[in-house]
């Protein structure tokens, strides 16, 4: 069979004010031009899992409108499988739409069609529900006899020891500037706004090591310096494996990103790992560090509600050399128009590095969802497309829609203006180097006994330049 792995992805925002001002915002847009650009590791793995006697192809769909794939369908194939994030799942539909018409059995299948199975059903010969890894090869199989099924869905978490080899070699690497591993999967966090975690994953697992160096080596033989981003929803949630991870990432020469807790700033050795391993930056979720979240931020340790904490927190992982990007969720039940300040006061006095700032959104299957609809506070039941994390989809608990949409245009012009945007950057060089002097001034001290002055000396000359932390 000829089989096509068609990945959509990229974000739209719908709101035409914030088209119109750019947001289109710097920082969001370099992050939603990351998310665009990476491939799916989804598809990539399951093409590892196709038999050698299919022909396969992986592509990129950006636009499913476009001219040259309305005029014609990439192919011909006589099998797609088909992944999209809730903001394109119609996009996604209508893709479908025009394979099926021509005869091309098509299967759905990650995030969205796990959480909206009936309504996926209805656009696909078959979807697969949840992960897709033990199923894969019995779709292919049935296909082949004639007897495949609507559905496909299995309640056992998928050993992640058997994982196959992502089919990294499908892709062009020059269209990339990151490629994906994944580490881990699932959360042990039960946030009510979040649609991956328990819901997808029923358990937290994490991946062997030795797999995780063997995707790296895979991905170095076709990009020898790559830039890498775990696709994990919380790569260090097991500290055990997460000292393991970055031990073995140590002598590889990469850069990585990665998304987590702030409860890594509690751990100084793994801090000092992840530096040493290649860690260019994490992105953590600070949701609201002025109010506390109710109820939605991590609930193992009731201190990193306290404003002091998080501000102690990223201090501590920044001078480790890792900048934090930190995301921060407006809209939420607490909020009231005085939070935008609040909110603002905390970002200048945090020194972040890099800062994502969202508007909270129901995404279909989470507990929020449920919550809002059945309390009518939903304005477009079913608007997937606006599920874009800055197109305001609900009535606020304690303000209007149209103050919610003024705080977030507001904030967004302070945080991304351009002299702030390099004022928190110097800031980082800052504290880095000053953190670097006094590194070296203690290892020089403790290594040849000289006085304090002359180690300082010493240690300036031995300065490493933090100008460029992503490198």
């Amino acid at each position: 069979m000829k089989i096509g792995f068609l990945a959509l992805s990229g974000v739209r925002v719908v709101d035409p004010e914030l088209l119109s001002i750019g947001v289109n915002l710097p920082g969001f847009v370099e992050r939603s031009k990351v998310i665009a650009s990476l491939p799916s590791l989804g598809l990539l793995t399951l093409a590892g899992l196709t038999p050698a006697h299919h022909e396969i192809r992986y592509i990129d769909i950006p636009d499913v409108d476009s001219a040259d794939i309305v005029a014609t369908l990439p192919g011909p194939f006589d099998v797609v499988a088909i992944s999209s994030f809730t903001a394109m799942i119609k996009d996604a539909y209508r893709l479908a739409a025009r394979y099926r018409a021509v005869g091309t059995k098509v299967i759905l299948g990650g995030l969205h069609v796990a959480l909206c199975p009936d309504e996926a059903a209805q656009h696909a010969d078959a979807i697969v529900v949840g992960e897709a890894e033990p199923h894969w090869p019995t779709v292919l199989n049935d296909i082949e006899k004639d007897r495949l099924q609507k559905r496909y869905h299995s309640s056992v978490p998928y050993n992640l020891a058997e994982a196959p080899m992502p089919r990294f070699d499908l892709l062009d690497i020059s269209k990339y500037n990151r490629l994906t591993i994944q580490t881990s999967r699932g959360c042990p966090w039960n946030c009510e706004f979040c649609a991956a975690s328990i819901r997808l994953n029923p358990k937290y697992r994490t991946k062997p090591i030795p797999k995780v160096i063997a995707e790296l080596h895979r991905i170095k033989q076709l990009w020898p310096v790559p830039f890498i981003e775990f696709a994990d929803d919380n790569t260090f949630a097991d500290k055990r494996h997460g000292h393991a991870l970055t031990e073995a990432l140590a002598g590889e020469g990469i850069r990585w990103f990665t998304e987590t807790d702030i409860s890594v700033a509690q751990d100084e050795d793994l801090l000092r790992k992840m530096r040493k391993a290649g860690c260019a930056q994490i992105l953590v979720g600070l949701e609201d560090p002025a109010d506390g979240t109710d109820g939605m931020e991590l609930k193992t340790n009731w201190k990193a509600r306290q404003r002091a904490h998080y501000l102690e927190s990223i201090r501590r992982i920044q001078d480790h050399g890792i900048t934090v990007n930190g995301c921060f969720v407006l809209g939420l039940d607490t909020h009231t128009e005085a939070s935008f300040e609040q909110i603002w006061a905390f970002i200048q006095q945090s020194e972040l590095y890099e800062i994502q700032i969202t508007v909270l959104t129901p995404f279909p299957g989470t507990p929020l969802y449920e919550r809002f609809l059945r309390d009518g506070r939903l304005i477009e039941p079913g608007a997937w497309e606006k599920c874009t994390l800055f197109d305001i989809i609900y009535q606020p608990a304690k303000m209007s829609v149209d103050a919610l949409h003024k705080g977030l245009l507001d904030l967004a012009q302070k945080v991304y203006s351009e002299d702030y945007t390099h004022f928190r950057r110097r800031q980082f060089i800052r504290r880095k180097q000053s953190a670097d002097r006094r590194t070296a001034r203690a290892a020089i001290a403790q290594r040849s006994g000289a006085a304090p002055g002359r180690a300082e000396q010493e240690a300036s000359v031995h300065l490493v330049s933090a100008a460029d932390p992503m490198r």
